[in-house]
């Protein structure tokens, strides 16, 4: 009996320290085990991925311009500073609420296949599929008609002043994040052989790594 009690306080002590521990590595307040406190904020706020892309929307609404001047000024950062999420290559959706006009707007900017590129023409090769990589799976790029678009309609800033900040980065450089870094070392080794590639990407013959200040004029 005696040593089934030891075993059994064993047991509640280990549970106890354990559960101390944990909870030792969780937030004072908030949520258990939330990454980060909420952001609040009184006039606006933007939300990227990457804290100088955060910045710039921030800036165009400090400078006097709306949602969707800040929405493009950010999303033209991104595409430079996380080449491996998006780009002005790739495709643009939006979901937008227009408070003037009490409406939800959506947008699908989307591109298509290239016109020559048929059915036939994969008949013609013997593919049955569409390749992961190269030229073949690559759509008309919808991203920067996507812009315009909202921009036509909502936009207040000139695009020459929103896309400013990205061209500014383009040609100064900014510093590579820890995750960008780690993904471009990785894809380099796929992708140094494709044209352009190691010529943007990987300068002096190595890929960019964290802390690296990278341009792209």
């Amino acid at each position: 009996m005696k040593k089934s009690l030891n075993l059994l306080q064993l047991v509640i002590l280990i549970l106890v320290l354990g559960n101390s521990a944990i909870l030792a590595q969780d937030r004072i307040t908030g949520s258990n085990f939330v990454t980060r406190s909420e952001v609040i904020a009184q006039n606006g706020m933007v939300a990227t991925s990457h804290p100088l892309a955060t910045l710039i929307g921030l800036d165009i609404l400090k400078n006097g311009g709306n949602a969707i001047d800040a929405a493009i000024a950010a999303n033209a950062a991104l595409g430079l500073m996380e080449p491996t999420g998006s780009g002005i290559g790739g495709d643009l959706f939006a979901i937008i609420w227009s408070a003037k006009d009490r409406k939800l707007y959506g947008l699908n900017a989307s591109g298509r296949s290239p016109e020559k590129l048929t059915l036939q023409y994969f008949k013609d090769k013997k593919m049955t599929s569409i390749p992961a990589f190269g030229p073949l799976p690559v759509s008309v790029p919808g991203c920067v008609d996507g812009w315009f678009e909202m921009h036509s309609k909502f936009g207040t800033k000139k695009m020459e002043e929103i896309l400013a900040p990205a061209i500014k980065y383009a040609k100064e450089g900014f510093p590579v994040t820890e995750l960008i870094g780690y993904y471009l070392t990785g894809t380099s080794r796929r992708f140094k052989e494709y044209p352009n590639f190691a010529d943007t990407y990987m300068p002096n013959g190595k890929p960019l790594e964290k802390g690296m200040v990278f341009k792209n004029p």
